[in-house]
């Protein structure tokens, strides 16, 4: 069986549209806010249309057997300042759990950019009805979009252009 569901997560950030592209294409300053969680992790990125991003890492949970995490990105639409669609795989021990459409949309704003980050999931593989699950995902993408703020501080300190290049 499969389960499908969609959600948007809004964020408004005080930086302009390309500030905040740019940590979705700079790899370097996207390391700080995009990552896996547990150890042993490796990332790469190729950010134009018909590239991707590739990830992996290894989870240790409390009282559970360590877990392989893959992450499978294509990038369909780039269009610089003003959105990314992109669909990925979720895969766990070799299992493929989800994938989803994703579609982050960068709008200007009288102070700064708005996000709003929509994803469309189907679900593969879940547990009981499936809601717990989708709730890890939308939680974890929340705690994910919490970094970009900091990360983006981080690019804008003296001495450091935008995308975190010296």
């Amino acid at each position: 069986m499969t389960r499908h569901d969609t959600f948007t997560i809004s964020r408004h950030f005080d930086r302009r549209p390309a500030e905040v592209f740019s940590a979705f294409a700079d790899t370097g300053l996207r390391r700080r806010w995009f990552r896996l969680p547990g150890s042993g992790a490796a990332y790469d990125q190729d950010f134009r249309v018909g590239g991707g991003e590739t990830a992996h890492s290894t989870f240790n949970g409390l009282d559970t057997a360590p877990e392989t995490l893959e992450y499978r990105s294509r990038y369909f639409a780039i269009a610089d300042a003003e959105r990314i669609v992109y669909g990925y795989e979720a895969i766990v021990d070799g299992d493929l759990r989800w994938t989803s459409l994703v579609t982050v949309r960068f709008e200007a704003e009288a102070d700064g950019t708005r996000l709003d980050w929509t994803e469309q999931v189907t679900f593969l593989r879940y547990e009981g009805d499936g809601s717990a699950d989708l709730a890890h995902l939308r939680g974890g993408s929340t705690l994910r979009l919490n970094g970009l703020e900091p990360a983006l501080r981080s690019a804008a300190l003296p001495g450091r252009a935008p995308g975190g290049e010296s």
